[in-house]
């Protein structure tokens, strides 16, 4: 699936050195693939643990991991929403994406300039919040004098009107669209048109020294008590650390490396779970011999819809799916011994679609 998430930042941030990171293909793991699409788009692999354990109990002739696209955003400077430096460009490419990946420097040293020469992680995080904002207060204002003049024809134009005014206050107030309240019926019928950037839902990414990577520092906590209300995830990541386990030859010596910092995997492999996740994915599996894969959908597809990410003929032709849970799979370590324990289902057309199902579908075009 194209789903894709920006990552974005103030210039000097750290935010190009992170992405360095995440293509690095020794950086993450002993299988960990990279490709580039455009120079400053990667298709990285998703660590997943429960791929392993499939393969030591199927032993396939290979593995195939899902993916998740990261889009290296140009840095953003104040005015970008009235086209100042690559504003036009910046705020494009971010509406192209799904989700947000937020990079903010959260450390000191006089060595690396700020470009606004002070570290207050907060004013950077408010000066991006308030080049998007302008940008969607912009959208909104256009789509209000679109439906002021429909008040006559268009039966649903004054509760339109009334969602877009009451937005519209929102953005005014320095809030991002994401924290606006609204009905899933009213932001589908009345919002979904205008493409807000603020909409999207957000990473905060906390560039921190090595010292802080655990427990953070005065400039993490700032910024945890300026965005509690957001209902955003928050990590901290050092990218002079994930450039050094970037160097490392073995997996070995980067898991030993990581224990001795008290992590237990990279802020890369955990930046990458968490776009996973805001992006609403869950993963299916599909297992035999000839390969172990895993599938991406959006999470509360149903079977046949599931099936189409594979090839659309499964979708067209959907008879039923066959469905083993990962924990059963694991607990009776094949196929065959789940089938005569009474542990694989058959499942219709309404069937949902859970995270770590393994999957075989029967079709007929």
């Amino acid at each position: 699936m194209a789903l894709q998430a920006g990552i974005v930042g103030l210039p000097n941030v750290g935010k190009s050195t992170l992405f360095n990171a995440l293509s690095n293909a020794k950086a993450q793991a002993a299988n960990f693939p990279f490709c580039t699409i455009e120079p400053n788009i990667g298709v990285i692999t998703v660590p997943d643990e429960r791929l392993i354990v499939l393969e030591k109990l199927v032993k396939p002739n290979k593995v195939v991991p899902t993916t998740v696209e990261i889009v290296d955003i140009a840095g953003l400077v104040k005015g970008a929403s009235k086209g100042e430096g690559l504003g036009n460009q910046f705020l494009g490419n971010i509406r192209a994406t799904d989700a947000i990946i937020h990079v903010l420097r959260c450390f000191d040293d006089d060595n690396v300039i700020h470009v606004d020469g002070k570290i207050d992680p907060v004013s950077d995080k408010e000066i991006i919040d308030t080049e998007l904002q302008l940008k969607d207060l912009d959208s909104v204002d256009k789509k209000i004098n679109k439906t002021e003049k429909l008040l006559k024809t268009d039966k649903d134009a004054p509760a339109a009107l009334a969602v877009l005014k009451d937005l519209k206050n929102h953005l005014e107030q320095g809030k991002n669209a994401r924290g606006f309240e609204v009905s899933k019926e009213d932001k589908e019928k009345y919002l979904a048109d205008l493409f807000m950037l603020t909409i999207k839902p957000v990473i905060y990414v906390c560039n921190v020294d090595e010292k802080s990577v655990v427990s953070g520092n005065h400039h993490t906590k700032a910024l945890m008590e300026a965005v509690k209300g957001e209902n955003a995830e928050i990590l901290l990541v050092s990218a002079e650390i994930e450039s050094e386990i970037a160097v490392m030859e073995s997996f070995e010596d980067r898991q030993l490396f990581l224990e001795d910092m008290g992590l237990h995997e990279s802020g890369v492999a955990r930046l990458i779970k968490s776009t996973y996740k805001i992006l609403n994915l869950a993963t299916y599996f599909t297992a035999g011999v000839q390969e172990v894969r895993a599938w991406t959908i959006t999470k509360g597809m149903l079977a046949p819809q599931a099936a189409g990410v594979i090839h659309t003929d499964f979708e067209k032709g959907f008879i039923r799916a066959e469905v083993i849970k990962y924990a059963d799979f694991v607990k009776y370590e094949s196929e065959a011994a789940c089938r005569d324990a009474g542990k694989l289902s058959v499942q219709g057309k309404d069937y949902m679609v859970e995270d770590g199902d393994l999957m075989h579908f029967r079709f007929n075009v």
